[in-house]
């Protein structure tokens, strides 16, 4: 039976198991939701503003991690995804945009919403098409999800004119498979570099594993944790490869770089080994570059060979599957036992007490998290915008289980946190999510509780209330003389009030007694819930490595004469 583009689409994305996507539609995407009506096989997320569907297709992929789709119609419509689009490419997100474009009389005559879509997308995209031709949707959308979710996953664009979708016909010709000349991605890693590998840990006297999202991506947490437990390798994660080793485990150290824990950086300046797990040595981890690190050789493990002493010279690389690479090394690793150098990270733990939280009148918001994680036994899974709340999640919730933290880690995207967290809890509606937001993030997108009370998707929002640009105005603060230009909320809304208009709970919390009760009585109320933390104002995230400088310029938070230092 011969079908219209915008039915081959839909018999596309089942073809590739989809079973939601996230959208808005506009005139050039129409006729797709006009098909759609004929496949309730595919739940449609109405999202209020396209950006939230690709962020929570972002959120619904790192969750579940399968491919995220996502679709919006032509000019402003494809535009405003662009942010979202631009949050996968930085972070290796598998997903999958389809955009509608203008008639194709009408490309390149300036059309009513016309935008080259293809050509804004190209350097935020791991590919994209333009589809001039019905025939060609089909091969067009399963190469689109083979490319978007192997190899370095990442978003593939597919922008399909208007007449194309609901002008010709053609029969529904599922391929058996696809056909790229030139793009193989890597699985078993090369023998012989294994072994230099192997030979360089079974020699190391102090090494530190490093372990980003590549752990995360390739599902190489028990790989990585017989790695680390048979040659007793304490492991540092990145801000990405949070959740891909147990945070409670005895080996593990904490994150590094400008936010992260003193002595998770000051090991990784000691260290005579870097193992370098699915990471890429971005300005945030290593600081200034030529101090990184200066004692020690470096092992990288990639997919991505363009990765490679990009930023900073790699002694053995090893191109491969991670989880493959890992298998393939632990056998040769030898067992070991190192106990001088655990010391070593035990005594930089108190000397350097970068969790430590000190007693105020006022709600101080890495309390809050530390309580956040203390009521959900570190069970939940938490996502994040970028900012200080983001740090303060990342340093305080103590993670039990893999996959459970999601963020804006290379974009650093404002407002990712909302409509990222819808996405996850769709995908993974087992798992009690948190949002957990600064107020200036949060009204990013807080259009987007309407589409959590459309579809009942119970996702806890928290906002650490400072009624400011928290990380700007840290920066203000520290470096730009104390000038707060343009970082002081005087109008703020009032965020109960505004969970009530979209008719769900609101929790305002003043009082740091209330903080613990507070998070219990969202989680014990069914939907999605609101919950105001009024935090101290000038709160600073430390430590803090400031831009371009390395550890020793480090700015640890002021210790209390009771805290040894």
């Amino acid at each position: 039976m011969e079908l219209t583009g915008a039915e081959i689409v839909c018999e596309s994305l089942l073809k590739e198991g989809v079973e939601v996507m996230f959208g808005l539609p506009g005139g050039a995407v129409l006729p797709l939701y006009g098909a759609l009506g004929k496949y309730p096989q595919i739940r449609h997320i109405l999202v209020r503003h396209e950006q939230a569907a690709a962020m929570a297709a972002d959120g619904y992929a790192r969750a579940t991690g399968k491919v995220g789709v996502c679709t919006a119609t032509s000019g402003p419509g494809a535009t405003n995804l662009a942010t979202g689009i631009a949050a996968a490419q930085m972070d290796s997100v598998p997903m999958v945009i389809i955009t509608g474009q203008v008639p194709r009389a009408a490309i390149g005559r300036d059309a009513f919403q016309e935008t080259d879509v293809t050509g804004l997308t190209l350097p935020i995209t791991k590919h994209n098409y333009l589809v001039m031709d019905v025939a060609d949707i089909a091969p067009a959308i399963k190469e689109a999800f083979h490319i978007a979710r192997t190899g370095r996953p990442g978003p593939v664009l597919v922008d399909i004119p208007k007449d194309v979708l609901q002008g010709d016909r053609t029969e529904f010709i599922w391929p058996d498979q696809v056909n790229l000349p030139g793009y193989n991605p890597p699985g078993e890693a090369d023998p012989n570099q294994i072994a230099k590998a192997a030979r360089l840990i079974n020699r190391a006297k102090r090494p530190v594993i490093l372990a980003g999202h590549g752990v995360i991506i390739s599902h190489a947490y028990d790989e990585l944790r017989e790695l680390a437990e048979k040659s007793q390798i304490p492991v540092i994660t990145t801000l990405l490869g949070i959740s891909s080793f147990p945070t409670e485990h005895i080996l593990y150290v904490g994150m590094p770089g400008m936010h992260g824990m003193a002595y998770a950086s000051l090991a990784i300046d000691r260290a005579d080994l870097l193992i370098s797990l699915g990471m890429r040595f971005d300005d945030r981890v290593t600081g200034r570059l030529s101090d990184f690190a200066p004692n020690a050789k470096i092992v990288h493990f990639d997919i991505d060979a363009s990765e490679f002493s990009k930023n900073v010279k790699v002694d053995v690389p090893v191109l491969g599957d991670l989880k493959m690479a890992l298998r393939q090394l632990n056998p040769l690793v030898d067992k070991n036992v190192r106990v001088d150098w655990l010391q070593q990270i035990d005594t930089l733990r108190t000397e350097h007490p970068s969790l430590y939280i000190r007693e105020e009148k006022e709600i101080l918001p890495q309390y809050v998290i530390q309580q956040l994680s203390e009521v959900t036994k570190g069970e939940a899974l938490v996502v994040t915008g970028v900012g200080q709340h983001q740090m303060w999640a990342a340093q305080h919730y103590r993670f039990k289980e893999a996959n459970t933290w999601i963020t804006s880690g290379g974009l650093g995207t404002m407002g990712f946190e909302v409509p990222a967290a819808l996405g996850a809890k769709l995908g993974r509606p087992d798992k009690t999510v948190w949002s957990v937001a600064g107020d200036g993030g949060f009204q990013m997108t807080m259009c987007d509780l309407a589409t959590a009370v459309e579809n009942n998707i119970d996702v806890k929002f928290a906002i650490l209330n400072n009624s400011t640009l928290g990380m700007v105005r840290q920066l203000q603060d520290l470096f730009y003389g104390g000038e707060f230009t343009a970082t002081l909320y005087s109008g703020n809304p009032d965020f109960v009030k505004i969970a009530e208009a979209y008719g769900i709970t609101g929790i305002r919390v003043t009082d740091k007694a209330q903080v613990a009760a507070a998070i219990q009585q969202a989680m014990d109320t069914p939907g999605p819930v609101i919950v105001d933390f009024i935090v101290k104002q000038d709160e600073h995230v430390f430590p803090m490595i400031p831009a371009g400088e390395s550890v020793n310029e480090m700015m640890e938070q002021p210790m209390p004469e009771k805290i040894s230092r």
